[in-house]
């Protein structure tokens, strides 16, 4: 059915999974398939590189970071720039490619594309302004500046709910600090990165820099756990969950590397009694469903004062209930499928334990009849201390609770775990300012009249507690992928000390 798009974008039916600067392809070797979700049929196979081909593809890393490091920073940005320009032009396809692997809708499969464009554009930007300090020293005649050097090969591995954009955050920023690429995609959306290799790979190559992006698609075994312990990539960043990002911290930290972890989100919207319930509701149906409720910003808990408690879940079950459901790639159509099996299963399985502990389903929560992994977005009224609702299910269940106190709603807010995103709809000034004040929220990203998803790349974008404490994307992120060094130039003929010690030897 979508052949012809494959074809475009260079996808084979079987297809090597490890890239340099040229494909590594053996024969025989172990195969994975790329299913549809929204139909269960495999899309094409891609043959999984192993720990030989994860070496060879970090040596050349490693090779390409000697001559990339020394290249001015600029034209590295014209290379990033270079990358851009071919995003843009194979935008519907890599769009349209990153909905059948995943099940997003084609217009958050396009702006996923557009994300990677836009983080293009900003590292050009950046590649100009890689600013160090001068710094007052106290020595006469000394004088003391901080410089930036890049850091090396990085490590970067992503998750299937953003299969290509959170790679462009770290890559696009990392290649213009002068660092070379290895990603480890997530096995469950591996034609995206086969496509996405191919496109910068020939770019890159066409403006004289063979091999600063390199791929290698393998098992956690084969390729994951040797990127944590690899002292070649001295940064791991790593996208997941909290499970996962325990053992990345733990691994990497061992040999003292360094980690950006961007790692689960059980996020919540507070709902004032001021609020606009016309742009609260929309704010949070889509934050709530959106991605079919798998992306780390997610909203998973809606925090309501008691006074709107009955209006917004007469609403919100009305909207939901209005949802159109289907093939991800139709017009029209909101919500597509979970990823996998595993991921229907799991959100069943939270609906049960929500009604065991005294929940109540208001609406929503069926498996639809019909093949792919496509289930109904959930409506879950519950009490505050539920177990449940301090776990994060990676799908569309929103847990709503109601509150008293503008005090009591901050607390539920920051009692989970987790610290990525948060909102609250509000028209009162005051409450707004409180929630964004240090006694506030203790989210990396908190919003005030907008859900809790859709971050822009001009911000940092990253969380606090287990959510890892890592920043990708805008803001001063790029200084992770790069060495701080300060320096002290003596333009003088004495060699005072500093903190007035005294060293007199004889010297002559």
């Amino acid at each position: 059915m979508f052949d012809d798009l494959l074809k475009r974008l260079g996808v084979e039916p079987v297809n090597p999974g490890a890239c340099h600067e040229r494909w590594i392809d053996h024969p025989g070797t172990e195969e994975q398939e790329s299913i549809n979700p929204a139909t269960g049929r495999p899309l094409a196979r891609v043959k999984l590189a192993g720990r030989a081909d994860y070496d060879e593809v970090v040596d050349h890393a490693v090779a390409a970071f000697a001559n990339w490091r020394t290249t001015p920073a600029p034209r590295r940005g014209e290379v990033v720039r270079r990358i851009g320009q071919a995003l843009r032009e194979h935008k519907p396809d890599l769009g349209l490619l990153i909905t059948l692997e995943t099940g997003k809708i084609r217009s958050e499969g396009e702006g996923e594309v557009q994300e990677m464009i836009d983080m293009c554009d900003f590292a050009v930007g950046l590649s100009r302004q890689l600013y160090g300090l001068t710094i007052a020293s106290e020595r006469p005649r000394h004088r003391m500046i901080e410089q930036w050097h890049p850091l090396g090969p990085i490590g970067v591995i992503t998750a299937f709910n953003f299969p290509a954009a959170v790679w462009a955050w770290n890559a696009m920023v990392a290649a213009v600090c002068g660092d070379t690429v290895v990603w480890k995609p997530s096995p469950l959306a591996p034609l995206t990165a086969l496509a996405v290799q191919r496109i910068v790979g020939r770019t890159a190559e066409a403006e004289g820099f063979p091999g600063v992006f390199g791929l290698c698609i393998g098992s956690t075994e084969e390729v994951g756990e040797r990127m944590l312990t690899d002292a070649r990539l001295p940064l791991i960043s790593a996208t997941g969950s909290c499970r996962m990002g325990y053992h990345v911290a733990e691994v990497v930290g061992r040999r003292l590397g360094r980690t950006i972890l961007e790692l689960g989100g059980n996020n919540s919207v507070i709902v004032a009694p001021s609020a606009d319930l016309d742009m609260a509701i929309r704010g949070v149906v889509f934050a709530a469903v959106g991605t079919a409720g798998q992306r780390c910003t997610t909203a998973r808990r809606l925090i309501v004062h008691e006074s709107l408690h009955e209006q917004v879940i007469e609403r919100l079950a009305k909207a939901y209930r209005s949802l159109s459901i289907g093939d991800p790639w139709q017009g029209g159509v909101l919500v597509g499928p979970l990823i996998h099996e595993q991921a229907v299963e799991a959100m069943q399985s939270a609906l049960r334990q929500a009604e065991a502990q005294g929940g109540t389903v208001v609406c929503g929560g069926k498996r639809l009849d019909r093949p792919g992994c496509f289930i109904e977005p959930a409506l879950v009224r519950v009490l505050r201390g539920m177990p449940i609702v301090g776990e994060e299910t990676f799908a569309p269940i929103l847990y709503v609770i109601t509150y008293r106190e503008f005090e009591e709603a901050v607390a539920i807010q920051n009692e989970v775990e987790q610290g990525l995103t948060s909102a609250i709809f509000t028209r009162d000034l005051v409450e707004a300012e409180r929630f964004l004040s240090a006694a506030g929220s203790d989210c990396g990203i908190a919003n005030v009249n907008i859900g809790t998803s859709g971050a822009e790349i001009g911000g940092a974008f990253g969380g606090e507690k287990a959510t890892g404490g890592g920043r990708e994307a805008g803001s001063d992120s790029w200084k992770a992928y790069m060495r701080r060094q300060t320096c002290t130039i003596n333009y003088g003929d004495q060699i005072p000390l500093a903190q007035g010690v005294r060293f007199d030897v004889e010297s002559s």
